[in-house]
């Protein structure tokens, strides 16, 4: 599965093939797009992106993207933001993946009446692999605080957004991104031995390689206090990474978490070390663990087109994995997902 994690950038072009709004799923809204753009002071770490939105029904939309293997959803670029303030929902992706991973996720929440921002990570995301930003891992969840920033200071968006009603989801690496800002302490040492009595782990490999918390100073920034008490309620999607959480820290955690875990475990991620030891690690009132036993890793990616699976086996044999059951099937379980995130939200 060498080629899983760039199959965003090998089998993705933009489209502009029109449709109907009518074509979206009923909802208050229709999901509107535009994309963000998030500058650094010194030009090292620039953050870019898309916005989904509420926006009125009626109005042409075309696909967010065109791609072989994956299923675009309709949307309608550049148009206002309905009237209102609404809940803001900040999504951050897996290792090596984007901002596109769960649009499927945020146009279905937009057209319920949420805001929705994703970005892509730097040295962690399908264009963007620089090895020095890679290993600055304690980078990501100050993205997500800089993108709550960006958006609740401009004037544009923050008209728009209820302060007190700020959500996150993140799959995989974004679902420990997610449990770092909800106050989860990475443990270096605990980590570390960890890993010296299952050194073949995947998360292992994957820090280990990264060079992550490798010298005092990264440790330093590594260990901070990353959370951020503006983010009131998370969603994690079958996460990687709970081993390094110090138990303590995890003991403390008061936001409500809504946990899925995926018990197909066909992307290296074990789940009675992950997800399932994770909720065990958490005040139990604040949890909801949702364990669906079809779901994969896989099934928080969007749709598979119809020959996808074909295609991956013939191009890319060992990645086709990530669209078995990846059409019908994969539809009812994201009903499910979004189904259960509105609740959590609300």
């Amino acid at each position: 599965m060498k080629h899983i994690l760039i199959l965003f950038m090998s089998f993705m072009t933009l489209t502009t093939t029109s449709y109907s709004a009518d074509s979206q799923n009923a909802g208050l809204h229709a999901a509107g797009m535009r994309s963000i753009s998030i500058k650094d002071a010194d030009g090292q770490r620039n953050l870019d992106g898309f916005l989904w939105h509420p926006t009125a029904l009626g109005q042409p939309s075309e696909l967010d993207f065109e791609s072989k293997v994956w299923v675009g959803t309709p949307v309608i670029k550049n148009a206002d933001i309905a009237i209102g303030k609404f809940p803001l929902i900040v999504l951050s992706h897996g290792m090596f993946g984007n901002a596109y991973n769960q649009a499927w996720l945020a146009s279905a929440m937009a057209q319920k009446g949420y805001l929705v921002a994703a970005i892509n990570h730097p040295g962690t995301s399908t264009w963007l692999r620089d090895k020095d930003q890679r290993r600055e891992l304690w980078k990501r969840p100050q993205d997500i605080s800089r993108l709550i920033d960006y958006l609740t200071a401009a004037h544009e968006y923050s008209a728009h957004i209820n302060p007190e009603k700020i959500y996150m989801a993140g799959h995989s690496l974004g679902g420990f991104t997610a449990a770092l800002l909800a106050g989860a302490r990475y443990d270096a040492i605990k980590f570390d031995a960890f890993c010296a009595e299952i050194p073949d782990e995947l998360v292992c490999g994957v820090l280990n390689g990264w060079d992550v918390a490798k010298t005092q100073e990264d440790r330093k920034q590594m260990e901070a206090d990353l959370s951020d008490s503006r983010i009131k309620a998370f969603a994690l999607f079958d996460l990687g990474g709970t081993q390094s959480f110090s138990k303590q820290s995890l003991s403390q955690i008061n936001q409500p978490m809504l946990i899925f875990g995926a018990p197909v475990m066909n992307s290296g991620l074990t789940l009675d070390i992950e997800s399932r030891s994770l909720v065990k690690a958490l005040p139990k009132q604040n949890v909801e663990y949702i364990e669906q036993a079809t779901m994969s890793h896989f099934d928080f990616f969007g749709l598979c087109r119809e020959g996808g699976f074909e295609l991956l086996k013939s191009e890319e044999p060992g990645d086709e994995i990530i669209c078995q059951a990846g059409g019908n099937e994969r539809a009812e379980k994201h009903k499910m997902i979004i189904e259960n995130v509105l609740e959590a939200f609300q």
